[in-house]
């Protein structure tokens, strides 16, 4: 006889409870056309209030792992061509989004749970069911089964593969009794202190139902902090279009993983557009058979001078939110410019050394809503001066011997819609001294951490000026262009920064 998942593949408990239910304490009972399985119905909490803590539906309590400080962390773990992420909510829940690649078996993710000291996976995600993304999933589920505090359930799309990896992580679900809950947008995962939101996909199938179009995207805020990190998992044209159609503006966010490993069919303009990250992380392995990250996808955050890390040079990359502060860590030292990811050698899944703080991102809002970006080596901020009545900027001392350069001018109010007339927002900086300057590598950053880097080879002349605008054309002796999509500096005050290809501060002038 054949059983019941093998005629209907996936199965679902019950729909997962959203944030209204929640807050009201409301009983999650399963719809009536639900199909379950012995296993799910078993331990499903169908007649259980839903917990207004925000925990999890399952009556097994959650155990801190190593964050439960306060904090909100994210641990990209570098799981080569695949992608899982760990995310620690400030009590100590946790929640595990995908599992890595199948030839693994789980075995880098399990070490690193361990180290972390994850006593227990309280949200397990699956963004779809590919097996680079589900790998693992059988085994985190018997380990944490058998030998740890359990995992109190599971979530997914609904969309099923032919493959023995998906067979397997549902017969574990089976095997163990653990709670399976179908999402769609709209749903909410109950996590405890962070608002974790289901953005995609919608009720009714993408693109035929393709596994990727139809991937579980995330938004994670924590409760007290804005705008967070979307993570799209492996959601491609279709699915983009999508959630840009749908939620516009809503999608911003501090941190984005780049859709699809970085695939040039993902992390389109318009989501970039729309979630104006300002950090990127790309989860791929180093000697991708697919080429991720592709250079079109690393051009685009390239041309929005985003910060990016790449878990197979960076190795496993660690966002902590600290106070007022976002706290980047990582395996290994490397270039976060796009475009020059892969200069850097290769740190292997499953290898040390741990992770160090690189730089801290500003969380605090002011002006245009964005903050600034310290290096992590740097012991306090540099202090903008305060900014003088007349137009003129007011330089700081330049701790560089490159003095020479100067800002002659800003014009941050564009005529018109400054968004629609970019180049007319520009700043322009003067050779004062008796030489040529070559700037190449030199970056301009606002205050907000928006950079721009002068190309290879340009040099200014003695005397000469040059105008940065801030839109997209050719690049001029003369006129050099930002690319940004959008208005950088503000209009109501912000700060020029000029930094040397070494990173040392030229000058840091604020104007009113």
């Amino acid at each position: 006889m054949t059983s019941p998942r093998a005629v209907v593949t996936f199965v679902v408990v019950l729909s997962l409870v959203v944030a209204g239910c929640v807050g009201q304490g409301s009983t999650a009972a399963a719809p009536e056309d639900a199909v379950t399985t012995p296993s799910a119905a078993t331990n499903a909490p169908t007649d259980a209030p839903a917990a207004t803590d925000g925990s999890t539906p399952s009556a097994t309590p959650s155990s801190s792992a190593a964050g439960g400080n306060g904090s909100l962390e994210v641990h990209f773990i570098n799981v080569g061509q695949g992608s899982s992420v760990l995310v620690v909510s400030p009590s100590g829940e946790t929640m595990l989004i995908d599992s890595g690649d199948w030839r693994d078996d789980g075995e880098d993710v399990l070490r690193y749970l361990e180290r972390q000291n994850v006593s227990r996976i309280d949200h397990l995600v699956t963004t779809h069911a590919d097996a680079d993304h589900i790998g693992g999933h059988a085994a985190v589920i018997e380990h944490y089964e058998t030998e740890k505090g359990g995992v109190g359930a599971v979530y997914d799309p609904g969309i099923p593969a032919a493959s023995a990896t998906y067979e397997r992580y549902l017969d574990a679900v089976e095997r163990h009794d653990v709670p399976l809950y179908e999402v769609a947008a709209n749903d909410t995962i109950p996590f405890a202190g962070v608002n974790a939101t289901v953005l995609a996909p919608p009720e009714s199938p993408l693109a035929e139902g393709d596994r990727n179009e139809n991937s579980v995207v995330l938004s994670i805020r924590n409760d007290s902090r804005s705008p967070g990190f979307l993570l799209p998992g492996d959601a491609e044209n279709d699915g983009e279009a999508y959630l840009t159609r749908q939620y516009e503006e809503r999608l911003n966010a501090t941190v984005l993983q780049a859709g699809h490993h970085g695939s040039r069919s993902s992390t389109s303009d318009a989501l970039l557009d729309e979630s104006s990250p300002r950090v990127a992380v790309v989860s791929s392995a180093y000697d991708s058979r697919y080429g991720h990250p592709h250079n079109e996808t690393l051009g685009r955050l390239a041309s929005r001078s985003i910060p990016t890390y790449w878990t197979a040079t960076h190795g496993n990359v660690v966002l902590v939110e600290d106070g007022d502060e976002l706290v980047v860590k990582t395996q290994q030292n490397a270039t976060t410019n796009p475009l020059e990811l892969r200069s850097a050698p290769p740190v292997e899944p499953g290898t040390g050394p741990n992770v160090t703080e690189r730089s801290r991102l500003s969380l605090s809002t002011g002006g245009d809503g964005d903050g600034t970006t310290t290096p992590a080596d740097t012991a306090t901020p540099t202090e903008s001066p305060t900014p003088t009545p007349t137009a003129t900027p007011t330089p700081t001392p330049a701790p560089s011997d490159s003095a020479s350069i100067s800002l002659a001018e800003v014009n941050a109010d564009a005529a018109g819609d400054e968004n629609e007339n970019l180049d007319d927002e520009y700043v322009v900086f003067r050779n004062t001294g008796d030489s040529a300057a070559d700037l190449s590598g030199w970056t301009v950053e606002d205050a907000a951490g928006h950079t721009y880097a002068f190309p290879e080879g340009f040099t200014l002349g003695a005397g000469e000026s040059v105008t940065l605008r801030t839109g997209t054309d050719e690049d001029t002796e003369t006129d050099l262009y930002w690319g940004s999509q959008r208005a950088v500096w503000n209009n109501g005050g912000d700060t020029v920064t000029l930094r040397d290809e070494s990173g040392a501060v030229v000058f840091e002038e604020a104007y009113p």
